[in-house]
């Protein structure tokens, strides 16, 4: 990534980039592997700072501490820094938990940026944007906004008819932060439209979509070998009804001679192991319902690491959540140069293309998924075409060296605004 940005060649070489991740710690982004929002946002956020560290800029990501015995500043693998916010109790928090302690984290963000002042900030969910705002709205510094999840779109797809009042707070609190960020970045098209209609106007937000280490999920890995039928499905994510395992499961029985494999990701600190056996038991029952029992196999705490073996292994992957922001799954099975069956909705609109790397299907139609695996499982042609032109699509698109040159453009776009809220600040003229 050599002059890709305006910044980098005006006043300083090096852009000061504050990340901002009240609830995602990216330490966490190698170590465990996350499919879906929020477990997800640990690999965003772990390989876009140190793309972004790679590229000669300095990076300091700022997290919740969750332990006592930490230390408060560490020096990532990938060239970037972690400082250790003490805000809230030094424990994991679910996210509706952490809300109390914003005011704490953004008081600390502007004792630092008093000291230390970045150039631009980033800002990850909602939370942490509402931190970031409180923490610059007097010091001149642009802030970027990334939502990853909105919550106008969680309350929709869960089909609730009553919204309650944390809902109605948050999706408030999104509109304010989204008005108030000097400049939005989205993960796909389909975030686009719902930023518009919450009143954002689209010339203020750039679509960047998360990345894929494509090194990591490449056709050279070696494949899990414990196949026990002629064709298999992988499904992936964390057990949870949102991730649609139930649709895959139900497709299967007009799917023929086909095992479905469910990569199951480890649970998040602040969830106990009871929600895992609850949903396990819920998928194992209705297995037996429709009398798939046999060629469904649940593997539980799959790691990153295991993940590149299970895509290598799968004749097609299927990715069927309620909603996926990212397309996370899709671009890891793209990756690894495998065709992808997938939920035509949130960033994977924009990550399948539609009869070229994959085929798309409406939300929650087992029937369409049945359909779209006899096609590709009766045509090794047409397999092995969409995975060539998968992996390829990944590596014109969504490396994380990509993702990394077009965030530093969106920074770009702020660079006048701060320039005019100096000027402001210095000479005092509104």
């Amino acid at each position: 990534m050599t002059g890709l940005s305006p910044i980098a060649r005006g006043n300083t070489a090096v852009v000061k980039i504050a990340m901002v991740a009240g609830q995602v710690n990216p330490l966490l982004g190698h170590g465990t592997h996350a499919g879906a929002a929020p477990q997800g946002l640990h690999v965003h956020l772990a390989e876009l700072s140190s793309a972004l560290a790679g590229a000669g800029h300095e990076v300091v990501v700022y997290t919740r501490r969750e332990d006592r015995d930490g230390p408060d500043r560490i020096s990532a693998p990938g060239g970037y820094e972690v400082v250790q916010v003490p805000a809230g109790p030094p424990s994991p928090l679910r996210p509706e938990e952490t809300s109390s302690a914003m005011g704490e984290f953004g008081s600390f963000l502007d004792r630092e940026w008093r000291q230390r002042p970045p150039d631009i900030t980033h800002a990850h969910y909602w939370l942490s944007g509402l931190a970031t705002q409180l923490a610059t709205r007097s010091l001149g510094i642009p802030t970027v906004q990334t939502f990853h999840s909105l919550g106008t779109v969680e309350h929709r797809i869960r089909e609730k008819t009553a919204m309650d009042a944390s809902a109605r707070d948050r999706i408030r609190l999104e509109r304010l932060i989204a008005r108030g960020a000097t400049r939005m970045i989205a993960t796909s098209s389909d975030e686009v439209f719902e930023l518009a209609r919450m009143g954002l106007p689209r010339t203020r937000t750039t679509v960047v979509p998360s990345g894929v280490d494509a090194a990591h999920y490449s056709t050279a890995a070696a494949p899990d070998t414990t196949r026990t039928r002629k064709h298999r499905l992988l499904a992936a994510g964390p057990l949870e009804p949102g991730s649609g395992f139930d649709i895959a499961i139900e497709a299967l029985a007009g799917i023929p001679d086909t095992e479905l494999v469910i990569a199951a990701h480890p649970a998040p600190p602040y969830l106990s192991r009871r929600s895992d056996e609850q949903e396990k038991s819920r998928l194992v029952k209705l297995a037996r319902v429709r009398g798939v029992q046999g060629r469904v196999r649940i593997r539980r705490d799959v790691g990153r690491d295991e993940m590149p073996g299970l895509l290598l292994s799968a004749d097609a992957v299927v990715s069927t959540p309620w909603h996926d922001p990212s397309g996370m799954l899709a671009l890891q099975a793209m990756s690894c140069g495998r065709p992808v069956i997938a939920t035509a909705s949130g960033g994977m609109l924009d990550t399948v293309l539609d009869d070229a790397t994959g085929l798309l299907v409406p939300t929650r139609s087992p029937e369409a998924v049945a359909a779209a695996a006899r096609r590709l499982l009766s045509d090794a042609t047409t397999r092995a075409t969409f995975g060539i032109a998968g992996r390829d699509r990944v590596l014109a698109r969504y490396t994380w060296d990509r993702v990394a040159e077009d965030t530093l453009r969106a920074y770009e776009r702020c660079v006048p605004v701060r320039r005019t809220a100096h000027r402001t600040a210095r000479t005092g003229v509104q």
